[in-house]
């Protein structure tokens, strides 16, 4: 299926969003989830079946100084 990560198609096999996170290898303590216009709680991530043309928003947070 077919959805949009910061604006780029990809193209993936249906899978939660937890399941995406890992497949990314992203740090997901650092991580702001937004899904079709609405932030989806960390709480909620693996129960949250991705959809077809489903548009993600994934800003990671990096501290400095």
């Amino acid at each position: 299926m077919n959805i949009f990560v910061n604006g780029n198609k990809e193209r993936i096999e249906p899978c939660t969003l937890a399941q995406l996170i890992a497949c990314k290898k992203l740090d997901a303590g650092a991580l702001v989830i937004e899904l079709n216009r609405q932030i989806i709680k960390q709480d909620f991530w693996p129960t949250t079946e991705l959809q077809e043309d489903d548009r993600l928003e994934m800003l990671s947070f990096v501290g400095g100084g």
